[in-house]
């Protein structure tokens, strides 16, 4: 989606970098980076919402969803959004 998006025109690689960096050395952020997804997103949600492009409650509800969703879903079986039980 990063990719996309960039090939879009939404930002330039040197504003991403920049972002990515930013929420890469936020205070208390993981030493052995094992949150850098958490980053990523976080990165790219941000320069979404800066731009207009996305409302910061509107991902953060769906990333929730997602989140119940992927809880309800049964080993093996693939992650779909309508599995969130409160949607």
């Amino acid at each position: 989606m990063t990719v996309h998006l960039h090939q879009q025109g939404v930002f330039t690689w040197s504003e991403w970098a920049k972002q990515l960096s930013a929420e890469l050395y936020r205070p208390g952020r993981a030493e052995d980076g094992s949150d850098y997804f958490d980053c990523w997103v976080a990165a790219l949600s941000g320069l979404l919402v800066r731009r207009g492009i996305a409302d910061a409650d509107a991902i953060l509800a769906l990333q929730k969803s997602w989140q119940r969703a992927a809880e309800a879903t049964p080993h093996g079986k693939p992650i779909l959004l309508e599995n969130d039980p409160e949607r």
